[in-house]
């Protein structure tokens, strides 16, 4: 699909491409389609000039735009392997993974090399550190170069004589740092045909005419939406300025995590066409609350980064859903699944990421996730592996229970363990109130799904914020356990 997308911006080079907003919530083009070309062919001069070829591993730290897809279609033209550097996985972690394949080059913004370097206290305020780019292997600035930065890319190397790499689908294309230690790094590492197959199930689901706008920052959403001719909306940082980007924009498909949609929701923003949620879970009560602010659609779509995307279902199926766990769909087309013998569940398919660095290829994804397939084969979460909670010598599974904590007025719920003072645990459900919800009758809403949950029933609910943690802002159950522990003292 890259190639595709390599084409396609080239044959109507004048129409926009990438497009932000004004605080007005207006849209702004940000790079056309031709400049997107043009920025691509400069990069890929510079670093044919710098004498990297097809194999080599180049460094990632550039924020979502479109540098960072220009970036991503030259690493695929020359047949480079492209590292991504997330600021939020922390220093010590990152050099960790990154001396399994260590970077021929890093490319890196200004904003990056800020986090690394003098920005690095506010940065980490914010969740935010990168080690010292320059102690990874050499280093180039991709765009405006500030005081301090590295040398800039040249952009004016001669472009005669630039191959396109002749690598077949087998070769790497990516890495993508997940879980794991620094003693022991996990590191995803995707083939370009294994991208390619993740691209072209994403472009299925977004099916809309060719030239209506798109809302998303995610490649996984700039590149199928390009590549059929539609321009994508970076969406605005500010949740104010988002709603009326929203509002004037009218996208055909929008793609947000769920805390980002809680946020929008919360300040009255209408949605249309089709939303599309993922990264983190995505309750029944939020789809409904999407449909209601005027979307059409509303999709749950789950996804690893193994393995992106596995299934997907729309509000109205999930909101039908009686039954104990987590409806997140059928699987994709191409995707199969099984559960170990231990309940857990494996995926493959054409787009499972061919192997972690430094391991054996292996076919099957294993996803930390509990899960069962109903009689029609759709997905049914029960929990994380690793989340049990053994409270009188019961397992309980926390994501069996925790959809039946979402009635109207909740705006996420997760059940935690806590230490108890006989070395038992006591169960505690963390709820987070919607906006002005009122909380005395959110209580008594609570009452009966709490009463149903059997040898589950949680020991205390604690109304609190619950904490969020990662790149996709998931629920920190780590965090939330830890503020049970200090709002509800000893037992």
């Amino acid at each position: 699909m890259l190639d595709r997308l390599d084409h396609a911006l080239r044959s109507r080079p004048e129409r926009p491409a990438v497009l932000t907003a004004t605080r007005t919530g207006a849209p702004r083009v940000r790079a056309t389609r031709g400049e997107l070309a043009e920025l691509a062919d400069a990069f890929a001069a510079a670093l044919h000039a710098r004498g990297l070829r097809a194999g080599d591993t180049v460094g990632v730290a550039v924020r979502p735009g479109p540098r960072a897809l220009a970036v991503l279609l030259t690493l695929w033209r020359l047949g480079l392997r492209g590292a991504l550097l997330d600021p939020g996985a922390g220093p010590d972690v990152l050099r960790a993974r990154l001396a399994l394949a260590r970077p021929a080059l890093v490319l890196a913004d200004a904003a990056a090399q800020a986090v690394a370097g003098w920005a690095r206290p506010l940065a980490r305020r914010a969740g935010l550190a990168l080690p010292d780019l320059a102690g990874l292997g050499p280093v180039a600035t991709v765009g405006p170069r500030l005081p301090g930065c590295a040398p800039a890319l040249d952009l004016g190397a001669p472009r005669a004589g630039v191959p396109r790499a002749a690598v077949d689908g087998d070769a790497d294309a990516v890495i993508v740092f997940t879980s794991g230690t620094t003693s022991r790094p996990r590191a995803v590492v995707h083939t370009r045909a294994s991208l390619s197959a993740g691209m072209a199930t994403v472009s299925s689901l977004f099916d809309a005419p060719g030239d209506a706008p798109v809302l998303g920052g995610t490649f996984f959403v700039l590149v199928p939406a390009l590549t059929r001719g539609a321009p994508v909306a970076l969406p605005a940082a500010n949740t104010r300025i988002l709603t009326r980007q929203l509002a004037r924009l009218r996208p055909c498909d929008t793609y947000l995590t769920p805390p980002r949609l809680r946020d929008a929701l919360g300040a009255g923003a209408r949605f249309h066409g089709r939303v599309w949620t993922g990264s983190a879970p995505a309750g029944a009560g939020l789809l409904e609350r999407v449909r209601d602010a005027g979307a059409a659609e509303a999709w749950g779509v789950y996804a690893l980064t193994e393995l992106f995307p596995a299934a997907a279902v729309e509000s109205c199926e999930k909101s039908a859903f009686d039954g104990p766990g987590d409806l997140v769909g059928a699987p994709l087309p191409g995707v199969r699944a099984e559960r170990d013998g231990a309940g857990q569940l494996l995926l493959a398919g054409p787009a499972a990421r061919h192997r972690y660095l430094g391991e054996e290829p292996d076919p099957w994804v294993r996803t930390g996730d509990r899960a069962r397939l109903d009689d029609t084969g759709r997905i049914v979460l029960e929990g994380r592996c690793k989340d049990m909670v053994l409270r009188r010598a019961e397992n309980i599974y926390p994501g069996l229970y925790e959809p039946a904590l979402h009635v109207p007025g909740v705006e996420l719920a997760v059940l935690v363990g806590i230490p108890a003072d006989d070395g038992d645990e006591r169960l505690v459900a963390v709820v987070q109130p919607q906006r002005g919800a009122d909380e005395p009758a959110l209580r008594a809403a609570l009452s009966e799904p709490v009463s149903r949950m059997g040898t589950a029933r949680p020991d205390e609910v604690l109304l609190a914020r619950i904490p969020l943690s990662g790149r996709s802002r998931k629920p920190d159950r780590a965090a939330t356990a830890a503020l049970a522990a200090r709002r509800l003292g000893p037992a």
